[in-house]
């Protein structure tokens, strides 16, 4: 019989998607078949499974974790906010539409049996769930119709931790806070608090912890430290995106960089996971740029994917960063992924109301113009590119007439390896330049043998749909390169001699992120209470 287990939050960001990961990772190394399942994730991080249908990535990395391929099925509905007020609704990895807050609220109560068909069937096929809560069970305003917190763990008769963060202060009212809003029967199903991010000494918190009890007799599993765990992060909530990440001049090594990469951070920023692999590169200090001077001393600018690309033209318009993005134009290499893409092009139209309806003036870097259609493109992709190959000095121009350009149809031309995800509702038409690459969908039941182009490059602009296209080893080593060459900066330099070599592995990586997070839980937790928990003898 399948066991579950559940992790909720006294507010969002208290850590429960890292603790689902840990816990995946733990259960799979003691031998279970373990697949996490969060039933309503809100997030602007997404991915596409091989299936061609989209999920949040926070179960993307506990499905790493358990060391099984992501469904679409562990996160059965995604609300990816367009606005203030709206959110595209994805129920099972297709879209079902874009609806208001209200809208929504009211729709949720007939999406339940979607939520407990994608339960089931994970039910049927492993030996452990972990089950991620959303926000906080104490929003007792958002109680009716609930399918993600207390209401879901009812439905699934899962046993619950509540995990308080720490870092944020008042541990012990948030823990006794949200206990005490819940129903009798709820909160008999919280079996043990967790508290987490905590930094100092544990025995400064025994005190509390035995006051705690007497108020309300549920034991505390653990303490978990402020891990120095590197997974990836929930949108602007994430720590990569704030002060703590701007522009130092040293890479992740604390070595001086030489290479500067901005990655333009919109309101409505996306997958900005698609710029993990180049934190890690040596060399390479890259940080998230907010106003205009930011990018004044930048060495290749990105302007990342958004969910609502003429909104955050407008925003990046408004805000003069569009001027001082198109200053640095000629000068050194400017890219645009997915909307970012768009938004470097002629025009943007959006008869059907998509995003804000009516027509818009791009950047005019790129001689696309993009049209929203009514119908999405979610695919796995994987092809060849010949992403600065040319290796051309500022100023100068790189197109398919000097070599850029593949040749032919390019599907069987060499160039540099690349694989990733297109998620979008654009299409876009290229009038001018060469093509960023050639790809093939690869979701479904088996590769494409079709290829089409992907993307633009005039000059040293250069535009793709390809989400992750950066995970790629060749890819990573043609940017270092590109910007090694630009500073005069040979492969003997200290960065190459160290042992760092210009790429990183980030499937190993992650592995070694996920094996990490395991050693400290299983050093934190109380193991044995939890698994008498999951196994309801607690």
């Amino acid at each position: 019989m399948t066991k579950s287990i559940m992790i909720q939050g006294t507010m969002s960001n208290a850590g429960k998607s890292f603790l689902a990961a840990g816990l995946c990772r733990i259960f799979r190394q003691d031998g279970y078949r373990v697949a996490p399942f969060k039933s309503q994730n809100m997030a602007l991080n997404s991915f596409i499974t091989e299936d061609g249908l989209e999920m949040g990535r926070a179960q993307v990395v506990q499905a790493e974790a358990a060391g099984i391929r992501p469904e679409a099925c562990m996160n059965p509905v995604l609300l990816k906010p367009t606005s203030q007020m709206g959110s595209q609704v994805i129920v099972n990895g297709r879209v079902l539409g874009t609806y208001s807050a209200a809208d929504y609220y009211r729709m949720k109560k007939g999406l339940i049996p979607k939520v407990m068909e994608a339960y089931h069937s994970l039910e049927e096929r492993f030996d452990v769930i972990v089950i991620e809560g959303a926000g906080s069970p104490a929003e007792i305003n958002l109680r009716e119709h609930d399918f993600v917190n207390m209401g879901l763990a009812e439905l699934t008769d899962s046993p619950v931790l509540l995990a308080g963060d720490i870092d944020r202060g008042g541990v012990f009212a948030q823990l006794y806070g949200t206990a005490a809003l819940l129903e009798e029967q709820e909160r008999k199903r919280i079996r043990a608090f967790l508290i987490n991010k905590f930094r100092g000494d544990p025995e400064i918190l025994t005190p509390g912890l035995s006051m705690l009890y007497k108020r309300i007799p549920i034991p505390v599993a653990g303490v978990i430290p402020y891990l120095d765990v590197d997974l990836e992060d929930e949108d602007s909530l994430s720590e990569r995106l704030s002060g703590s990440h701007r522009e130092t001049g040293l890479d992740v090594y604390g070595r001086r960089a030489f290479g500067r990469v901005a990655v333009i951070r919109l309101p409505r920023i996306s997958n900005f996971t698609d710029f993990h692999a180049l934190e890690r590169l040596p060399g390479i200090a890259l940080f998230y740029a907010s106003r205009p001077e930011e990018v004044a001393n930048a060495d290749f600018i990105v302007i990342p994917g958004t969910k609502n690309t003429m909104g955050d033209l407008k925003w990046m318009r408004e805000s003069g960063m569009e001027a001082a993005v198109l200053r640095k134009a000629g000068s050194v290499p400017i890219m645009g992924i997915c909307g970012g893409f768009q938004i470097l092009g002629e025009e943007l139209s959006d008869p059907f109301g998509v995003e804000e309806g009516g027509s818009m003036r791009g950047m005019g870097l790129l001689p696309v113009k993009t049209y929203f259609s009514k119908e999405k493109t979610t695919s796995q992709v994987m092809g060849q590119t010949a992403f600065l190959r040319t290796a051309t000095a500022p100023g100068q121009s790189m197109s398919s007439q000097d070599g850029y350009g593949f040749g032919g149809s390019g599907c069987g031309a060499s160039g540099y390896e690349m694989s990733g995800y297109e998620i979008h509702m654009g299409e876009t038409t290229r009038s001018g330049g060469a093509p960023f690459s050639y790809i093939r969908e690869c979701s479904g039941n088996g590769k494409s043998e079709s290829c089409h182009e992907d993307g633009c490059v005039q000059g040293q602009v250069f535009g793709t749909y390809v989400h992750g296209c950066f995970d790629s080893e060749a890819m990573q080593t043609a940017l270092w390169q590109y910007l090694a060459e630009q500073k005069g900066i040979s492969e003997t330099m200290e960065f190459y001699t160290a042992g760092k070599k210009p790429s990183f592995s980030l499937k190993e990586y992650k592995e070694e992120q996920y094996e990490k997070l395991a050693r400290c839980l299983r050093e934190h937790l109380d193991m044995d209470l939890i698994y008498r928990i999951l196994d309801k003898k607690a």
